[in-house]
């Protein structure tokens, strides 16, 4: 080895964003193994690694003993004396070697062990830094897709968008460029493998952190999100502050913002309401776009909330198979009994007629 090997070290570390020193290390163990592997399998052996040179030097290690019973380990302590008298009982005693041909045979040993190390550290920082990101929202490339599995590019990783993770009848086509929620990072032996979602809650939360200012300072903060992907959404606001309109800030300007919002979901639905502390209040937000005449709680405990609509408005405040509703008392938590004025008119009529 030589002065340019040592700099082609240095170089390929800075360039990997890999600590030379580990390399330097790798080289060490490679030189070991080389030597094992072409000379002697049982000897214990040193590398000593001048990392300005490249110069090495191998020491074979035998500890020091009184009876020898295994040569190619052990020296007596009377032999270990007359070399060095400072020797004494489990010393470990040393000696350079010098096999032959040991440089050329350890220098291609060294570049595959150097090699492997290399994609080892380069997997450890793949993975060390899309761990943090679980839960966090990242951009990337459709690649391509195997038995309904689309993998994604995401720079110097592959996503894994599986088929429980799609938005049904949502279609990836190569090179499309997307968003996509990281739900899990697996660390497994061919690298880190990250799990991707588009139908997750949190896709939706944070594509409104990243699109309006006013979430991602914290003046507005999302309560809650209900989701059926590809179809429909909630998502429930609130602030502090009582010069900021918290669902004007997220629709923006001219309604941009959650424009953005919904061209990046392929044009699902989204309905932004006003948290309230009032449950009652919350639930009727909730039932958006519908009107609410009224909306009364009827058991706390049970969190029941008795909503009133317009007679024209039931079948909107109910949804398509009842999704609005379904999704309003996702969104609240509460349990939502929906009736029409006429509805309640005659509940009323009869409980009169009941009392005659």
């Amino acid at each position: 080895m030589n002065t340019d090997f040592v700099l082609a070290i240095e170089l390929l570390g800075k360039e990997k964003g890999i600590d030379p020193e580990t390399l330097f290390q790798a080289v060490e163990e490679a030189l070991v193994s080389a030597y094992k592997k072409n000379f002697d399998s049982t000897q214990t052996v040193r590398i000593e690694l001048n990392k300005t040179t490249g110069e090495f030097h191998v020491f074979a290690q035998r500890k020091v003993v009184e009876e020898v019973e295994t040569p190619s380990e052990e020296i007596s302590l009377e032999d270990a004396k007359n070399i060095d008298p400072r020797y004494m009982i489990d010393d470990i005693f040393e000696e350079e070697v010098f096999p032959e041909n040991f440089s050329r045979i350890a220098v291609q040993n060294a570049k595959q062990i150097i090699m492997q190390r290399i994609r080892e550290a380069e997997r450890g920082i793949v993975y060390e830094t899309y761990s943090g990101r679980e839960d966090d929202i990242v951009t990337g490339v459709i690649q391509r897709m195997e038995r309904g599995t689309v993998f994604v590019d995401l720079g110097k990783v592959e996503g894994m968008l599986l088929t429980n993770e799609q938005i049904p009848g949502e279609i990836y086509q190569y090179h499309d460029r997307m968003k996509f929620y990281v739900v899990e990072v697996k660390k497994t032996n061919k690298g880190p493998q990250i799990v991707l979602s588009r139908t997750h809650p949190g896709l939706l939360k944070r594509l409104f952190e990243l699109e309006v200012p006013e979430i991602h300072d914290g003046v507005v903060e999302i309560k809650s999100v209900a989701r059926e992907a590809g179809m429909r959404s909630k998502i429930s606001v609130y602030t502090k502050d009582e010069n900021i309109d918290p669902v004007g800030a997220c629709v923006g300007p001219k309604g941009m913002r959650v424009q953005n919002i919904v061209n990046e979901l392929r044009g699902e639905k989204i309905d932004i309401v006003k948290y309230s502390e009032n449950p009652a209040e919350y639930v009727a937000n909730a039932l958006s776009p519908a009107k609410v005449i009224s909306a009364e709680v009827v058991e706390e405990e049970e969190k029941v909330c008795k909503v009133m609509v317009p007679d024209y408005q039931l079948s909107l405040a109910i949804g398509k198979e009842g999704q609005n509703a379904r999704l309003a008392a996702k969104l609240t938590s509460w349990k939502i009994d929906i009736k029409s004025e006429s509805q309640t008119d005659d509940d009323l009529e009869g409980c009169e007629s009941n009392e005659d």
